[in-house]
């Protein structure tokens, strides 16, 4: 196989995805591979989306946010637009992560503190 070109298993093997992932992505139309038959053939541009596309998953970003950006590339203008767009969303994705930690070790102290409790009212009781 050519260096430009992977099989559906090399892209799975490459990206620890199933072949189901890339089939759903594919049909939401965020890759576009070449098709020799019922072969799909995947080129770079395709594993350069498919690498955004997994890190902005991670991120929590929805699939129609990543669509959004990776439409941008195009634009014409040395990727200026997908970069402001990109930053944009991300500053947005970072304060609301930051807000779920916050919430999430404010959850942690209380749950921690009424084990401390329970802890001490049984102690209490069998002594």
């Amino acid at each position: 196989m050519s260096d430009d070109l992977m099989t559906i298993r090399e892209m799975c093997d490459a990206f620890d995805v199933t072949p189901r992932t890339l089939r759903f992505y594919e049909a939401k139309e965020l890759l576009f591979p070449h098709r020799e038959g019922q072969k799909r053939l995947f080129t770079r541009r395709d594993r350069a989306r498919l690498k955004l596309i997994l890190r902005g998953k991670r991120f929590g970003f929805s699939l129609e946010d990543i669509r959004q950006l990776l439409d941008l590339y195009d634009m014409g203008d040395q990727q200026r637009t997908q970069l402001a767009e990109t930053l944009k969303l991300a500053r947005l994705r970072l304060d609301a992560m930051v807000r779920q930690r916050d919430e999430l070790d404010q959850a942690i102290e209380e749950l921690a503190a009424q084990i401390a409790w329970g802890d001490a009212k049984l102690a209490t009781e069998a002594g």
